[in-house]
C-alpha cells in the first residue's frame, strides 16, 4: 500500500494479522530507505513495528492516550497518524520533529525527549479522566532501561496504590542506548526466560470451581493457589508486587499473541502491566546483529552494507578527546573514577570501560543517582569524574546544589552537548547548564576553545581539590589543532587575549570564537581595532582582566551559545554593577528566551541572530562613527 495516503489508524481495525504482518514488512523497509538519507533512531523504530500497529488497531488514538516514554520510538505513530509524507523533512530545520509534538498532531498527547516521564504523565492523565467521568484507555509505552530512572519507580509505586485502570506497556528490548545494566535489568531476565504466562482472575476461579468434588473449597484457596502459581511461573514477580497485573512476556513481534494479551488487559480492573518481548533492529541486519547499539541514533547510512556514511579525516569528537585524556590520566592516577548514566558509547568511553572495567560505573538512566553516588565517593579521597550530557545533568540539579556544592566535594563534571545540538531539538538543546551552575555556591564552569584546552581543562579539573568542577563541551567534531605534551594545568579563573584591539572587546568562549574572530577581521576592514578575549572560566570570571576593561571604558560584547537569561553576558553585568562602574556600554548576545527547535545548527543560530554578520552589527552600534584607519 502507499504509506503516504495513510490519514488516521482507523484503517488498521479492518487488516487481519496476516495482512498486519505485510504492512509491518512495509514499514520497515520505508524506515530503512529514509533514514539512511536523513539519519535519525533506526533501531528502537524496526523493533516496535508490530508493537505499534497492534496498539493503533485494538485502541482509538487520539481519544486513547498512547504515551511514548522517550518518544524516539514514535516514527512508526507517526506514520499511522498522517506524517509519512514528511520524513524526507525528519529532524531537519522547519520539518518533522524526531519526538512527539503537540503541536504537530492531536495524536502526539505528550512530548517527551527525556526517559522515565511516561508513567507519571499518565497516572496524571487517569486522574483527570476519572474526575471528568471520561472511559477512555490511558497506555504509556516505557522502556525497560527507562524503568531505572527513579521517577519511573516512584511512579509505579502510586499507580499499584492507586488502583486506577491503567495498561502499561513495558517494551523490553534488553537495550536503552546502550546495554542496560542493574538488578531491576536481571530481574526482567529472569520473567523474559521464565516464559508466557497469563491470567485472567475470574476465568482461573472458574476453572477450579469446574472440579467434582472438592471444587468448592478449592475455590475457597483460589487466590493463594493462583499466587503460588504465579511465583512457581513467573520468578520474583515484582510488577504484581506493586499492584499491577501482569502479563507476559509476550512476543512482541507475534500479533497474534500480542492481541491476546492486550484483550485480556482490557477486561482487567485496575493497572495492569503487559511485558512485550522485542528485538532492537528488527527486520535490518546490520542493526540486528549490533552488540554495543551504535543504531540507536544514526546518520546517513549505505542500505546495503550499513556502513555510515561519515566525513574523511574528520577531527576527532569532543567526547573522545575527554574521554582519551582521562584514559591517560587514569594510568598514573589512581583516585580517578568515571561514571556514566548509560552513556558509554554516546561519551566515548568504551576505551576507558575497556582499559580500566573497574574504574568506569554505568548507573543506567538514573542521573540523580549517578551525581550523589559521585559525591559519596569523594568524601572518601576519590576523584569521581562524571561524564554527562548537558541536557541530562538538568534532571540531576537538586543533587548538584544539596549533595555536591553544598558539601563542597572535589566532583569533576564533563557536561556534553551543550550549545545547540541541532536535530534532536528543543528537549536536547544544551543552552542551560551555565544558567543553572553558575549561580550555585563552590562550583567552577569552564570551556574550552579547542581540542588542545580541552584536555589541559580535563586535567586542571583532575588536579583541582577545592571544590566541584565542569567543563561544559560541545556535540561533535573539534577543530583539528595538534594536541600539547605534557597536559599543562589552567590558573582557576584566567582568560587569554587571542587578538588585540583598542575600541571594543569582545568576551566569549568556546563554540562562538570563531564567529568573533570573524566578525573582528571584517571590523578590521572598517576601520576599527576589536579585541578577542577567551573567557574561558564562565564562573570564576577572571576579574583582573574584567578591571582592566571597565577602567578602560570601551564597549564589550558577550558572545555565549547559552540562554542569556542568567548566563555569561548576565554575570560580566553583575561584576560591573557590584564594582559600580559607570556608563559602560555592555551588550550580550546569546541563545533568547524561548525553547529552539530542531535543525542544522547554522540555519538555528542565523534564525535567532547568533552570527558574524549580527556580532558586526552590534558592535558597529555601539562603536563610533566610522573612522578609516592610519
Amino acid at each position: 500500500m502507499d504509506l503516504t495516503k495513510i490519514k488516521d489508524p482507523s484503517f488498521l481495525k479492518k487488516l487481519s494479522n496476516e495482512e498486519l504482518d505485510s504492512l509491518a514488512l512495509e514499514v520497515r523497509k520505508f524506515l530503512i530507505e529514509k533514514l539512511s538519507v536523513t539519519g535519525g533512531h533506526l533501531g528502537a523504530n524496526l523493533g516496535v513495528v508490530e508493537l505499534t500497529l497492534a496498539l493503533h488497531k485494538h485502541f482509538n488514538s487520539p481519544e486513547d492516550k498512547l504515551i511514548f516514554d522517550v518518544g524516539h520510538q514514535s516514527y512508526i505513530h507517526k506514520m499511522l497518524t498522517g506524517r509519512t509524507s514528511q520524513f524526507d523533512t525528519l529532524r531537519k530545520y522547519k520539518g518533522l520533529c524526531g519526538f512527539p509534538k503537540r503541536s504537530e498532531s492531536e495524536h502526539d498527547v505528550w512530548e517527551a525527549g527525556h526517559s522515565s516521564t511516561s508513567l507519571s504523565a499518565a497516572m496524571g492523565m487517569t486522574i483527570a479522566r476519572d474526575i471528568k467521568g471520561d472511559n477512555n484507555y490511558v497506555l504509556p509505552i516505557i522502556g525497560d532501561g527507562a524503568l531505572t530512572g527513579g521517577m519511573a519507580l516512584e511512579a509505579l509505586n502510586h499507580i499499584g496504590h492507586e488502583k486506577k485502570n491503567m495498561i502499561v506497556i513495558l517494551n523490553d528490548n534488553e537495550m536503552s542506548i546502550a546495554n542496560n545494566v542493574g538488578a531491576l535489568h536481571n530481574a526482567l531476565g529472569r520473567m523474559r526466560s521464565a516464559g508466557k504466562y497469563n491470567r485472567v482472575k475470574d476465568e482461573l476461579e472458574w476453572l477450579m470451581k469446574k472440579i467434582p468434588a472438592v471444587g468448592g473449597r478449592i475455590a475457597q484457596t483460589a487466590e493463594r493457589v493462583k499466587d503460588s502459581m504465579k511465583y512457581f511461573m513467573v520468578p520474583g514477580m515484582l510488577f504484581e508486587e506493586f499492584g499491577f497485573t501482569y502479563y507476559g512476556p509476550v512476543d512482541g513481534h507475534d500479533f497474534n499473541n500480542l492481541q491476546e494479551n492486550i484483550q485480556y488487559a482490557k477486561k482487567t480492573d485496575g493497572p495492569v502491566l503487559i511485558h512485550v518481548i522485542t528485538q532492537k533492529g528488527k527486520g535490518y541486519n546490520p542493526a540486528e546483529s549490533d552488540t554495543k547499539d551504535k543504531w540507536h541514533g544514526v546518520g546517513p547510512y549505505k542500505i546495503d552494507s550499513g556502513e555510515k556514511i561519515t566525513p574523511v579525516n574528520a577531527p576527532p569528537a569532543w567526547s573522545g578527546v575527554v574521554s582519551g585524556a582521562l584514559q591517560k590520566i587514569a594510568r598514573t592516577n589512581s583516585r580517578l573514577t568515571v561514571i556514566t548514566p548509560a552513556m558509554i558509547l554516546g561519551s566515548k568511553l568504551d576505551k576507558f570501560q575497556a582499559e580500566f572495567p573497574d574504574r568506569l560505573f554505568d548507573v543506567g538512566i538514573a542521573e540523580q543517582h549517578a551525581t550523589t553516588m559521585a559525591a559519596g565517593m569523594a568524601t572518601q579521597g576519590m576523584k569521581p569524574f562524571l561524564a554527562i550530557y548537558s541536557t541530562f545533568l538538568q534532571r540531576a540539579y537538586d543533587q548538584l546544589l544539596h549533595d555536591v556544592c553544598r558539601q563542597n566535594l572535589n566532583v569533576a563534571f564533563g557536561i556534553d552537548r551543550s550549545g545547540l545540538v541541532g536535530a534532536d531539538g528543543e528537549t536536547h538543546q544544551g543552552v542551560f547548564d551555565i544558567a543553572f551552575l553558575r549561580h550555585l555556591p563552590n562550583m567552577v564552569l569552564m570551556m574550552p576553545k579547542d581540542e588542545n584546552e580541552c584536555q589541559d581543562m580535563v586535567h586542571t579539573a583532575i588536579e583541582y581539590q577545592d571544590g566541584p568542577i565542569a567543563m561544559r563541551f560541545p556535540r561533535g567534531n573539534a577543530s583539528g589543532v595538534p594536541n600539547d605534551e605534557p597536559f599543562k594545568e589552567i590558573p582557576i579563573g584566567s582568560w587569554e587575549v587571542l587578538e588585540e584591539g583598542n575600541d571594543a572587546t569582545i568576551l566569549t568562549f568556546g563554540t562562538t570564537i570563531e564567529m568573533a574572530l570573524e566578525a573582528r577581521a571584517e571590523l578590521y576592514k572598517q576601520g576599527y581595532s576589536v579585541k578577542v578575549v577567551n573567557a574561558r572560566f564562565i564562573k570564576p570570571l577572571d576579574e583582573v582582566m574584567l578591571h582592566e576593561l571597565m577602567v578602560e571604558n570601551k564597549p564589550i560584547l558577550t558572545i555565549e551559545e547559552a540562554i542569556l537569561q542568567g548566563g555569561f553576558g548576565s554575570a560580566v553585568l553583575e561584576f560591573n554593577e557590584v564594582n559600580n562602574y559607570k556608563n559602560i556600554d555592555i551588550q550580550r548576545m546569546g541563545i533568547p528566551d524561548k525553547f529552539i527547535e530542531h535543525g542544522d545548527v547554522k540555519k538555528l543560530l542565523n534564525e535567532i541572530g547568533l552570527t558574524k554578520d549580527e556580532v558586526v552589527k552590534n558592535l558597529r552600534q555601539m562603536l563610533p562613527s566610522k573612522r578609516q584607519r592610519a
